[in-house]
């Protein structure tokens, strides 16, 4: 698979990232360790070099799961990580940092990145240049070799921007949820910013998987969505879908190949997606094979903005931790 340079850094990533928000299992339903794990080898096998975790997924459960799968081919391999709210001071940095080398049984990482800005989640205030400097600090000490930021306003990624080089940016991004084009997307095409999307395929909803009487299993926070919980964006999404079908068929891919061969030909983004299994991953490793046309590419975010244009953008969904 071809890679992509992450921001202005030496890092070489794959336009799909392996996502394991799930392989920490909390807030997920019938997620199991030994599926995870193939599934991430499968993924690596097929040609996705490049994994996203978080300290705060499962409690660092993630990150062992990670390693599990991939430390044999560890320099082979680019991880992303991210230091969550609650440890934004320049020592809680610093030891987030160290938690996260030890479980995912490496000497560095590739991308460590702002999980959510300080005072999120009840978090203390912390100014970003403390926190800045001490990610600064990890990565004149070669235990990070890039910064990026998750989560983050555009004012908030100028104001961190001032104490740093900031290689990423990890949005909410989908066909289905686009509130970063508005004013982040110009930014990062500016400054060289490479995109990260997370929730690339509106958790599940691209798939084309739920059907008009969907119901959760009990404990899976989807449930709160309200790309999900809303009838009215339901209903939308479906009529997305059945126009988006014909487009996949045409092209010979899945729903969820053509959204994600759509997010990835958007300016600097990259899609991370997460799997369940082996034969999600493999999918995943596919779509880079699914070229469109300007037209088509035209046409696809034309049928996504059947829900876009519906959204009251000022509310927040439920992503992400």
């Amino acid at each position: 698979m071809e890679t992509r340079s992450l921001g202005t850094s030496e890092v070489q990533i794959t336009p799909i990232v392996t996502g394991t928000w799930q392989a920490g299992k909390k807030q997920w339903a019938g997620i199991e360790d030994s599926e995870t794990i193939k599934a991430i080898r499968t993924a690596y096998d097929n040609g996705i070099t490049t994994v996203d975790t978080a300290e705060i997924y499962g409690n660092g459960h993630s990150e062992e799961i990670v390693a599990k799968a991939l430390a044999d081919v560890r320099d082979r391999v680019v991880y992303a990580s991210k230091v969550f709210a609650t440890n934004l001071k320049y020592d809680k940095v610093i030891a987030a940092c160290e938690g996260s080398l030890k479980r995912l049984q490496t000497d560095y990482i590739d991308l460590y990145q702002i999980h959510w800005p300080s005072g999120n989640f009840n978090s203390e205030r912390v100014p970003v240049s403390e926190t800045m400097a001490a990610l600064n600090k990890l990565k004149t000490d070669g235990k990070i070799r890039a910064i990026g930021v998750s989560n983050f306003s555009r004012s908030q990624l100028e104001e961190a921007m001032q104490y740093g080089r900031i290689e990423s940016l990890q949005p909410p991004y989908s066909l289905f949820w686009r509130q970063v084009e508005t004013d982040l997307t110009p930014y990062c095409v500016e400054h060289n910013v490479s995109i990260l999307a997370y929730s690339s395929l509106a958790q599940g909803l691209l798939t084309g998987k739920f059907g008009t009487d969907h119901q959760f299993a009990e404990g899976d926070h989807r449930s709160k969505n309200k790309l999900f919980a809303d009838k009215e964006n339901y209903a939308r999404v479906q009529e997305a879908l059945d126009r988006l079908r014909p487009i996949a068929d045409r092209k010979e891919c899945s729903l969820a190949q053509l959204s994600l061969a759509w997010l990835i030909s958007q300016p600097q983004t990259n899609a991370i997606v997460g799997v369940r299994n082996s034969e999600q991953a493999a999918s995943n490793a596919k779509v880079t094979e699914v070229k469109l046309t300007a037209e088509e590419i035209e046409e696809v975010s034309n049928i996504g903005r059947i829900v876009t244009d519906r959204l009251d953008n000022t509310d927040r969904i439920l992503w992400d931790f």
